[in-house]
C-alpha cells in the first residue's frame, strides 16, 4: 500500500438525495418479500437512513485532523502508550454487515504525543466507514505513523464478522485477529512481546 493511499476515498460524483435512499430502502423490502406500506415498515426507510447515517459518519472525518493537536512537553517520556480494548463497529464492504470487536494501539513517542482519546477517535474514524479489517488495520496504524512521526507504531484488532457468523460458514465462534507493527515494533522483537504481553494481560 502506498503512502498516503490508505486515507483516500473516491467520492461519488452525485450524492443521491434523502429521498432517493429511501425509496431504496423500500426497494429492498419489496425484493425481501415484504411490503414497505404496511404499518410496522412505513416509518423504516426513515429508520434505515438515520442509522447509515451513524454507521458510515466516518466518511465526514479527516483522521489527519483528529491527531492535529500534539503536546510537546514530555518530560523526556519515551516509553510506550496503550490504549487497550477500543470497541469497534465497523461493516464490510463485502456484505454491508456488521463485525464487531476490540482494537489495541499503542505507540512510542518522538517527542511529540497526542490525547489518549484521540486514538480511540482514529479507530472509530475508518470503523464508521465500509470496510475490510485488514484495511482498516493498516489505516489506524499508518495515519499514526504519519502524522505523529513516532518510535513506533502498533495496531491489532480482534473482531467477529456476521458474514461469517450469521451467514455462509455459520461459525458463530470464530473471531479475526489483525496486526500491524510499524518501526520499533517491527524491528524490535522484544519491544513487540512487551507490547502483546500487556494488551493480553488483563486476560492472563
Amino acid at each position: 500500500m502506498k503512502k498516503g493511499q490508505q486515507k483516500k476515498v473516491t467520492k461519488i460524483r452525485t450524492k443521491p438525495s434523502r429521498k432517493q435512499a429511501e425509496e431504496a430502502v423500500k426497494t429492498l423490502i419489496q425484493w425481501a418479500g415484504d411490503n414497505p406500506d404496511r404499518e410496522g415498515l412505513i416509518e423504516t426507510p426513515k429508520r434505515v437512513v438515520n442509522a447509515y447515517k451513524e454507521f458510515f459518519g466516518g466518511y465526514n472525518s479527516d483522521p489527519e485532523q483528529v491527531l492535529s493537536k500534539t503536546f510537546d512537553e514530555v518530560e523526556g517520556y519515551d516509553e510506550m502508550v496503550i490504549v487497550r480494548d477500543i470497541a469497534i463497529e465497523s461493516h464490510c464492504e463485502h456484505h454491508m454487515v456488521p463485525f464487531i470487536g476490540i482494537a489495541h494501539i499503542g505507540y512510542i513517542p518522538n517527542k511529540r504525543i497526542v490525547g489518549i482519546s484521540k486514538l480511540a477517535r482514529i479507530a472509530d474514524v475508518f470503523a464508521k466507514r465500509l470496510q475490510t479489517q485488514e484495511t482498516m488495520t493498516a489505516q489506524i496504524a499508518d495515519t499514526i505513523n504519519e502524522v505523529l512521526k513516532p518510535k513506533g507504531v502498533a495496531v491489532v484488532i480482534d473482531a467477529q464478522h456476521q458474514c461469517m457468523t450469521t451467514r455462509g460458514t455459520h461459525k458463530s465462534e470464530s473471531s479475526t485477529i489483525t496486526s500491524r507493527m510499524l518501526g520499533l515494533f517491527r524491528t524490535n522483537s522484544n519491544t513487540r512481546n512487551e507490547f502483546m504481553n500487556l494488551i493480553n494481560s488483563a486476560n492472563n
